[in-house]
């Protein structure tokens, strides 16, 4: 595998790179709204290294604790899309609420209610794109209904990565899991359906998690770089996923995970890269996705939180102390390039060629549509591009995606590892831990489509 070269050398963070391109298209496909189920994408800022994107909102709740939806729900005048009503519990069931409604549970301590609200439901607006309002600037991706779809296209990734798997580290009968960053949400409410006896919480900054969830899975607002404020040494597991750009600290973040996470309890973090490389020669220093995955990894330096995680998870956990802990690897195609003459080599899950090129499909799909939503507020407000340089860069990737001739791919880590203690069970396939039994995933793409023309 070609690693690409280190992040020492990174383009000037404040001007648009020159690169060579096969051309530029602004003009984005329609973005997908049956697919699978979402990701996560949480984030807070270290203030001491990288500017925000906003001034600090006067007033602004310090505590760390996490915040609940019954005690944020908006007054009438808040937008529809994000309005619930307050008595829903009391209702007959036919309140007439949008499934794309939140509810929280949780605590709320310390904070006044009507104000609080405001904080997690005024969202931000800027270049046509709407961002989370609790910890305002925070996380630098929107978190409006496009992104949302992006987030479940990637979850759907996930699992045809996994072959249909939840997870892969070897689950017996958890009872307390968590998911950090949970996005939309999906991943925390399919576990909950999994695994009906355990109590399953997701967390994120934004609330855009749906009404209706298994009454055993709950939402709650929360920053995972703050303190955290759950019994020690209570997760069964704690699930991570997609957090690049998120973490001030890294070995702060795996030291909480592992307080929390109960002796004999597993971590789990899947995470990819952002940088395109080739196990061939169609990707090297004078291509675009060299400039793309430069400017991408100085950006993240700039925001004060890293993009490399991906290759540094199985070294940090062990650090914070995990045992057993297992990295496997996996790539995602750019495009569908994958055919029976060219496809990756190694540390790609032995997956054939037709599921390597599926997941370039998809991945293009992603990449295509949600390339603005990635980028746009790391260019313009921690790289001080204008907005319209900004758009010309996200052209130039879009051009570069569409073309099969260039082999490139994301490498993509899932580490798990165990905290010592507990009652050490035999260890068995995590597809049929407690019961659970992976989703079979199909393939739903032509053979010979290979993605946007």
């Amino acid at each position: 595998m070609n690693l690409p070269p280190t992040a020492e050398t990174v383009v000037n963070p404040t001007e648009p790179p020159l690169a060579q391109s096969t051309g530029s298209d602004s003009k984005m496909a329609d973005p997908m709204h049956n697919s699978a189920t979402p990701a996560a994408a949480t984030a807070s800022l270290s203030s001491q290294t990288m500017p925000s994107f906003h001034a600090e909102h006067p007033g602004h709740p310090g505590h760390d604790s996490s915040v609940s939806l019954a005690d944020t729900i908006p007054d009438s005048g808040a937008q529809e899309e994000d309005a619930v009503a307050s008595d829903f519990n009391d209702d007959d069931g036919d309140n007439g609420f949008n499934d794309n409604d939140s509810a929280f549970g949780g605590s709320l301590i310390g904070c006044d209610t009507d104000t609080l609200a405001s904080y997690i439901t005024d969202y931000r607006y800027e270049n046509g794109r709407r961002y989370h309002a609790y910890r305002d600037g925070e996380y630098w991706g929107p978190n409006d209904e496009h992104s949302n779809d992006m987030q479940d296209l990637a979850h759907h990734m996930y699992l045809m990565t996994l072959e249909g798997l939840l997870h892969l580290a070897p689950l017996h009968n958890p009872h307390n899991i968590l998911d950090l960053g949970t996005g939309t949400g999906i991943w925390a409410i399919e576990m909950a359906d999994a695994y009906p006896s355990a109590h399953v919480i997701g967390t994120d900054l934004s609330p855009i998690q749906p009404l209706f969830v298994p009454p055993n899975c709950a939402f709650e607002i929360e920053d995972l770089n703050l303190s955290w404020t759950y019994p020690k040494n209570h997760f069964d597991f704690i699930h991570i996923r997609e957090l690049f750009g998120c973490v001030a600290d890294w070995d702060e973040f795996f030291g909480q995970a592992f307080e929390h996470t109960k002796p004999g309890g597993y971590v789990e973090i899947l995470e990819h890269s952002v940088w395109p490389v080739a196990d061939d020669d169609t990707v090297n220093e004078d291509s675009f996705f060299t400039t793309w995955g430069k400017t991408v990894v100085s950006m993240g330096e700039r925001f004060g939180k890293s993009f490399t995680i991906w290759e540094e998870s199985k070294e940090r956990m062990e650090k914070a102390g995990f045992v057993d802990v297992v990295e496997t690897r996996y790539k995602w195609p750019m495009n569908g390039w994958p055919s029976p003459e060219h496809r990756t080599h190694g540390d790609d899950g032995d997956k054939p060629w037709q599921r390597l090129r599926e997941l370039g499909v998809w991945n293009q799909l992603r990449l295509y549509d949600g390339v603005e939503g990635f980028m746009i507020r790391l260019l313009t407000v921690v790289g001080g591009w204008s907005y319209e340089a900004a758009q010309v860069f996200l052209a130039q990737m879009r051009a570069e995606l569409k073309d099969l001739k260039i082999h490139a791919y994301l490498d993509v880590t899932v580490v798990h590892g165990r905290k010592p203690g507990g009652n050490p069970r035999p260890v068995t396939a995590s597809s049929a831990s407690s019961g659970y039994t992976a989703r079979a995933i199909e393939s739903t793409i032509p053979e010979d489509y290979q993605g946007l023309p």
